[in-house]
């Protein structure tokens, strides 16, 4: 049994979603939004991120966080503050030990739906699937976690942790 952390980062609504992995069976034991409001100075926003993906991590005991590589558009302020809430969040883990991993969007897409260009819609369906949800997991950040989540806990964080252990990956 692993217990993996998902990560959809933003410095105003960053996603989260706890899976319990056992085999081929994954189970949701959580998931939500860390908010921040748009009028804090950023360091009181990543704080804010950082304290509460402590609290997560302490009461889950999450082996591995996973989160979703950084999208880089056109709008370089905006990818700035997305990569300083990843920070906060790895640095919340590394400070309890759990490891991190980084999935681009693709590869999430394709480990939950079997396609790279699935769309919102699409993913949200097939995590209420594999998850056994009775409807679609909202809000859309907190849905995109479990669907990081579940990427790591399905073969693409199984062949991680295999390479990690075999030394092949530092």
């Amino acid at each position: 049994m692993q217990v993996v952390m998902g990560i959809d980062p933003g410095a105003a609504n960053l996603g989260f979603g706890i899976v319990r992995v056992e085999g081929n069976r994954m189970v949701a034991l959580d998931g939500g939004v860390v908010e921040t409001e748009a009028e804090m100075p950023i360091e009181r926003r990543l704080e804010r991120i950082h304290s509460a993906l402590a609290e997560l991590i302490e009461w889950h005991q999450p082996k591995a966080m996973a989160l979703e590589d950084l999208y880089f558009g056109k709008n370089v302020h905006s990818a700035m503050s997305v990569g300083r809430a990843s920070g906060a969040a790895m640095l919340a883990a590394a400070q309890r030990d759990v490891r991190c991993f980084v999935y681009t969007p693709q590869a999430i897409k394709k480990a939950v739906c079997g396609s790279g260009a699935a769309g919102k819609e699409q993913v949200q369906r097939m995590v209420a699937t594999l998850l056994g949800l009775p409807e679609l997991p909202t809000p859309d950040h907190a849905a995109d976690a479990l669907a990081v989540a579940i990427c790591h806990g399905g073969g693409a964080g199984r062949e991680a942790a295999l390479a990690m252990a075999e030394g092949r990956v530092g």
